[in-house]
């Protein structure tokens, strides 16, 4: 049996409206300016349905996702997928590549190793305390 996948897959997005995070989870995404997807860009230079991630996995039991341009049915986006510089029609997404839909948006992949996930309760005795004077800078700066 493979073993679990220890990752968060994350995708950034930046459009009009600004930066937002997904950690993706899911088997399937759909990304575009529809209301209806997924993951929602908004730009006018944008299809309704641009772009879908697909989860798949690797034989070591690690996931990963593709992404492909355009719906699963292979209706492609009108102006297509640019990933680190090169036009493709899809792609296996590696940590840190840059996928643009269109003129300002675009989309950052992660994939976040975690070493280890906790399994029981937290040790109450394990904090960690922070004196104001290592913070450095005047306090009036501080933000609570």
């Amino acid at each position: 049996m493979p073993a679990k996948s220890n990752q968060n897959h994350l995708l950034i997005i930046e459009d009009e409206k600004g930066r937002k995070e997904y950690t993706l989870e899911e088997p399937v995404y759909s990304i575009g300016r529809d209301p209806d997807v997924d993951i929602r860009l908004f730009s006018q230079f944008v299809s309704r349905r641009h772009a879908t991630l697909v989860r798949r996995e690797r034989e070591d039991g690690s996931l990963y996702y593709r992404i492909v341009d355009g719906n699963l049915k292979g209706k492609a986006s009108a102006n297509g997928l640019v990933i680190n510089g090169r036009k493709l029609q899809a792609h296996d997404l590696e940590d840190e590549d840059e996928v643009v839909f269109g003129p300002q948006v675009s989309a950052k992949y992660y994939i976040l190793k975690r070493d280890s996930v906790p399994t029981g309760p937290p040790d109450e005795f394990d904090i960690t305390l922070i004196s104001p004077n290592m913070m450095g800078g005047d306090p009036d700066d501080w933000t609570p």
